[in-house]
């Protein structure tokens, strides 16, 4: 086998955002509402949160840099106001790109009126559209899409008769994914791209309306869960109701299949799917593709859990809790400095000794990006005193980019573009390693009433790659925080 150093960076697959609007038909508490449903939305995002409220028209927003509890503080939710109308957001985005003015809700006034706007998504003709708009003058704070969206938007509205039409307009220029939450002055709009990359779905409480990015932060506000919002699909509440509007559809839909084995909360429903039975098929699944003798299956925490109870139903094996997870610990890609990321990763994960040691423990996990976290949870597996460690991935092998808003490394960096799976197998010192195959992870989302994207896997996607980069364009223009 080849000699390697193993990439202490990243070793998780990110999403780009939550989104999140409440329209308040009642005499709710519209702040703390919708700060309960960011929270539920927290697993989305954890780089920057926001809120917009409309009241009488206006726009008030509380954002920053942080998660929910440290963005909101009772000092900052002071300065928010009890209106008609709010958009919430909880951020993702890569530590090379944390942009403080990105954090949304992004707020715009223009001549007629405010927008506030929060999008989850990458448009992947982000750098054309930039380049017209600031061709013709446009000035720009941050590196956001919705910044944007949100320009579009504008320049569409002075041209038509109401903000659907100017929405509807924005829509028809815009490629790749993008889940957006829209607040004019006195309406609150959802809008799902035509491909349906992002979930989006609608709830009520009461009479008030919810739109959020899953269906777990609706019902975690007490809220009944309606329905997804389809591809293509933008729906409008204001004073007079609910109303429906779809831009063009397209033939083939794409929901990203990496909702179901890792972004989603296990207890969002997208698309008709239940994400928690989702995982535990791809677990029976792997256990069927490749079955191994062993004491006990374990998962690791939070999204190989599932799947490791999915595998035990199938297998027989019992199976067992071996990892707690230390939740306080910052992510190891925020700190500068090996030394410092590798106490971190030490520390995020500790094993139950007494549970695995003298054991054939099968661990499954959902992916391996770069290698450094299957390599670290193997060896104290194997330090704990596990007589067999057994690697089993409840996802295919990352092969290719993602160009529709997940956070995933150039394939030239993907472990699994560099090394065989034995010699995978041997760099990680596991005893066996076996990834889910790819017509295997289809079958999780079996009852799917959308088409899905499973490009980062098969290299096949069903809409157009961007043409440039926006790092490549935009790079020097961005300001770090």
């Amino acid at each position: 086998m080849r000699s390697v150093v193993i990439d202490k960076s990243r070793d998780k697959v990110n999403d780009e955002c939550g989104v999140f609007g409440f329209y308040n038909n009642d005499d709710f508490d519209i702040v703390s509402l919708t700060q309960d449903g960011l929270y539920g939305l927290q697993h989305r995002g954890q780089e920057s949160a926001g809120i917009t409220v409309i009241k009488d028209g206006e726009p008030f927003t509380v954002k920053d840099i942080g998660i929910v509890s440290t963005v909101f503080t009772e000092k900052n939710l002071k300065k928010l106001p009890q209106g008609k109308i709010s958009v919430g957001h909880v951020r993702y985005t890569s530590h090379k790109y944390l942009d403080r003015a990105a954090s949304q809700p992004l707020v715009m006034r223009y001549i007629e009126g405010s927008l506030a706007l929060a999008n989850n998504g990458a448009i992947t003709n982000f750098p054309e559209i930039r380049a017209k708009l600031e061709k013709g003058g446009a000035i720009f704070q941050s590196n956001s899409h919705a910044e944007v969206i949100g320009y579009m938007i504008s320049t569409h509205r002075i041209e038509t008769d109401s903000i659907e039409e100017a929405v509807l307009c924005a829509a028809e220029d815009l490629k790749g994914s993008y889940s957006l939450v829209i607040s004019s002055p006195s309406k609150l709009i959802g809008l799902r791209d035509p491909h349906g990359f992002k979930p989006l779905c609608i709830g009520k409480l009461k009479n008030s309306y919810i739109l959020s990015s899953e269906s777990c932060a609706i019902e975690s506000i007490g809220g009944e869960f309606i329905r997804d919002i389809n591809p293509g699909e933008m729906v409008v509440i204001d004073s007079e109701g609910f109303h429906s509007y779809f831009v063009n559809k397209k033939k083939t839909t794409s929901l990203c299949l990496f909702e179901y084995i890792y972004v989603a909360r296990p207890d969002s429903i997208i698309d008709g799917v239940n994400v928690n039975l989702a995982r535990r098929k791809a677990g029976e699944i792997l256990y069927k593709e490749d079955p191994v003798d062993a004491d006990i299956v374990c998962g690791v925490p939070d999204s190989g859990l599932d799947a490791a109870q999915g595998y035990s139903s199938a297998s027989g094996i019992k199976y067992a809790t071996a990892f707690i997870k230390n939740k306080y610990i910052g992510r190891t890609f925020d700190v500068v400095g090996i030394d410092k990321k590798q106490r971190l990763l030490k520390t995020r994960l500790n094993v139950i000794k007494n549970v695995v040691r003298g054991k054939r423990v099968v661990i499954i996990d959902d992916s391996i990006i770069h290698g450094n976290t299957s390599a670290h949870i193997v060896k104290v597996l194997r330090d704990a005193g596990a007589k067999e460690v057994h690697v089993r991935i409840s996802s295919p092998e990352f092969v290719h980019s993602c160009y529709f808003g997940m956070d995933l490394p150039d394939s030239k960096d993907l472990v699994s573009n560099k090394y065989s799976v034995e010699e995978l197998k041997k760099l990680i010192g596991a005893d066996t390693l076996k990834f889910l195959s790819i017509d295997g992870i289809r079958k999780i989302a079996s009852g799917c009433k959308i088409g899905i994207c499973d490009g980062c896997f098969s290299g096949v996607y069903h809409a157009d790659k961007p043409k440039i980069k926006f790092e490549d364009k935009f790079e020097n223009k961005i300001k770090k925080v």
